[in-house]
């Protein structure tokens, strides 16, 4: 089992940054994929990015350009770093590893707004 918790949600306006974080509560070391995903209110969730244990990234095409993830697997973080954010990134946003088994954290909410 591993905890997975967010952090670095908030509000901001239309072409600010926002760096979120995700704490993993044991070594995530070479064995797991990280990712986000995000819920838009009343809608499904979706990919936005992942990144492999050998470093390889995926990014969803809506962000392609603006966000960047990375991690640190001696800190056992990963950092999804959101730039010129559009009202339409507006959603709770949620950490995910996966090595065979799921795990996801509770989610934190990032609202872009003037």
């Amino acid at each position: 089992q591993v905890q997975l918790a967010e952090s670095g949600g908030g509000l901001v306006q239309p072409g600010g940054s926002l760096r979120l974080s995700c704490a993993a509560s044991r070594s995530i070391g070479r064995l797991f994929s990280m990712g986000w995903y995000r819920q838009p209110s009343g809608k499904e969730r979706e990919f936005v990015a992942r990144v492999r244990s050998d470093g390889i990234t995926y990014y969803a095409d809506s962000v392609k350009g603006r966000f960047t993830i990375s991690r640190d697997n001696a800190a056992n973080t990963v950092v999804l770093q959101m730039n010129s954010l559009k009202p339409e990134d507006t959603a709770v946003y949620h950490c995910h590893a996966t090595s065979g088994s799921e795990f996801w954290g509770q989610g934190t909410l990032v609202t872009v707004s003037s």
